[in-house]
């Protein structure tokens, strides 16, 4: 199952997007909050991420680089705002001054619903404006999170069997 993408009402800057996963809570949990797990499937086919740093505390920081299969480098800065082991994680992305234009500021919500067996992971991003939310969809961003979540369905297929899960 691929992600559902929805931009969200006209009036308020929101991008909502949910995916199912066939694993359970907890593994997805630790799929998206440790960065060992993170590094793997994190953005679309053929991106690597030389760099993923996560101090998984309220105020803690989210230092990540991505790498492009052209060999560009993202990097993106996040502080952590909530963590609620294994249901919810809230985090704020940094404004980059060194990319030009820099990519909108957000804050994004994940929600984990356990359900059996299988987990629907639920993203709410919210940007500072509408402008924002529109520049974000026109540059891509719920298509590379749509495949991030494909390559994260295939890390959870190989972790399935992995009793303690690390």
């Amino acid at each position: 199952m691929t992600a559902i993408i929805d931009v969200g009402a006209v009036d308020r800057p929101v991008i909502v997007i949910t995916r199912d996963f066939d694993a359970p809570r907890e593994l997805v949990w630790k799929a998206i909050t440790d960065p060992k797990q993170v590094a793997v499937w994190y953005g679309g086919p053929g991106f690597t991420n030389p760099v993923c740093e996560m101090d998984l505390r309220p105020g803690g920081a989210w230092h990540h680089v991505m790498q492009a299969p052209n060999g560009t480098r993202y990097t993106i800065d996040s502080v952590f705002e909530e963590i609620v082991d294994p249901e919810r994680l809230v985090w704020r992305t940094i404004k980059d001054p060194n990319r030009n234009p820099p990519p909108p500021t957000s804050v994004n919500t994940v929600t984990l619903e356990a359900r059996g067996q299988r987990t629907r992971w639920k993203l709410v991003t919210l940007f500072d404006s509408i402008a924002d939310r529109d520049l974000s969809a026109k540059m891509g961003f719920g298509q590379m999170i749509s495949m991030g979540t494909d390559r994260m369905a295939a890390h959870l297929e190989t972790l399935q069997g992995v009793q303690d899960y690390g």
